[in-house]
């Protein structure tokens, strides 16, 4: 399968943000309090992503390209996969204190987060890949023209439809604008090695 880009006006918001302009990229600000989460350790669920998304189907990848200022806590942007508003996956970096984070969290009913510091990657462009298996969803990530790291390997129920897309949250303030890139379907990656 050869590399499709999707047209921004072809998916379809979770929750819609502030604003979204599409001047070939597409600059999103994010709604003040935005999150995804399910209970684990805090206690509570965020259900409040805005997630620009169009079918993903077994054996596909998506890519999402993107910059940002990373200044407030918790500012995040990455890819989303989504089931449901209980099995989704979020990928991708988040600022978190006084540190860039790459990392996923994978939500089956309840949310656990992987993360590491990528504070190089701070003022480069990201582009994160989620690759859909038949058993698994595949993350990797890179900065600018980097090799690609993998970031995580999870279970993925291969029945179930999905979407995937660009996503943001500001959990913490309002003003977060990301600038995303580029947005594409191709072949999923064939091996983990």
């Amino acid at each position: 399968m050869p590399e499709v880009s999707i047209p921004w006006q072809d998916g379809v918001w979770t929750h819609p943000p502030t604003a979204a302009v599409d001047d070939g990229h597409l600059d999103v600000t994010a709604v003040e309090g935005s999150d995804a989460w399910r209970h684990t350790a805090y206690g509570f669920v965020h259900d409040t992503e805005h997630a620009l998304t169009a079918p993903l189907a077994v054996g596909e990848a998506m890519e999402v390209s993107f910059r940002a200022p990373w200044e407030g806590q918790f500012d995040q942007a990455g890819v989303f996969l989504r089931i449901d508003d209980e099995r989704w996956i979020k990928a991708g970096v988040e600022y978190a204190d006084g540190h860039l984070g790459l990392g996923a969290v994978v939500t089956d009913r309840r949310s656990d987060w992987s993360v590491g510091y990528v504070d190089d990657w701070r003022n480069a462009e990201i582009t994160v890949r989620i690759s859909r298996w038949p058993d698994a969803a595949v993350i990797r990530a890179k900065a600018d023209e980097g090799p690609w790291r993998l970031v995580r390997v999870a279970p993925f129920d291969p029945d179930a439809s999905a979407t995937a897309g660009p996503f943001l949250a500001a959990p913490t303030r309002s003003g977060l604008v990301v600038r995303f890139t580029r947005w594409a379907r191709t072949e999923a990656d064939e091996s983990l090695h």
